[in-house]
C-alpha cells in the first residue's frame, strides 16, 4: 500500500504553469469576442424597439391622423396625451407593457416629432451606449434614419 503511495505523483509545477498560460490564451483571443457580440446584441435590441415604437407610432397616427408632438412624446403610446394636437380618436394603449422602456444601456430613448432627419414624421433614437448624441463603435446612435 505504501509503495502506492509513493508511486502516485501528482502535476509538476511546469505543467499547472502549461495550462495556466494556455487557459490565459484562450481567455485573451475568445474574450473581447464574446464581449463584442454582447455590444452587437445591444445595438440590435435597441433597433428591434425602434422598430416597435415605429409600429405603435403608426396606429396612434392611423387613430389620430398625426403623430404625437415632441412635447407629448413616446408616453403618447400609453396614455392618452393632453395638449396640442389633440388625439381626439386615442385608441390606446398602443404598446403592451404599460411604461416606455428603457434603450439596453438604460437611458430613454429620444423622440422628436417633425423630425429634423425624417421630416414628414419623427426622429426615434437611442444615444447609444455613451448616452450621448454622435459617437463611433459601441458608443454610436441607433436610429430610424
Amino acid at each position: 500500500m505504501q509503495n502506492r503511495i509513493k508511486g502516485q505523483q501528482g502535476f509538476t509545477l511546469i505543467e499547472i504553469l502549461i495550462v495556466v498560460v494556455i487557459l490565459g490564451f484562450l481567455a485573451s483571443t475568445v474574450g473581447p469576442q464574446l464581449f463584442n457580440k454582447v455590444s452587437q446584441a445591444e445595438r440590435t435590441s435597441a433597433g428591434n424597439q425602434i422598430d416597435v415604437f415605429a409600429t405603435a407610432l403608426d396606429s396612434y397616427r392611423l387613430d389620430n391622423r398625426h403623430f404625437p408632438s415632441t412635447e407629448q412624446g413616446l408616453e403618447a403610446l400609453i396614455k392618452k396625451p393632453s395638449g396640442s394636437p389633440e388625439a381626439n380618436n386615442w385608441n390606446g394603449p398602443y404598446l403592451e407593457k404599460k411604461e416606455i422602456p428603457k434603450d439596453p444601456w438604460g437611458n430613454e430613448y429620444q423622440y422628436r416629432c417633425p423630425g429634423e432627419h425624417n421630416k414628414h414624421s419623427y426622429d426615434l433614437w437611442s444615444k447609444g451606449a455613451d448616452n450621448a448624441s454622435g459617437g463611433e463603435g459601441e458608443a454610436a446612435d441607433v436610429t430610424n434614419w
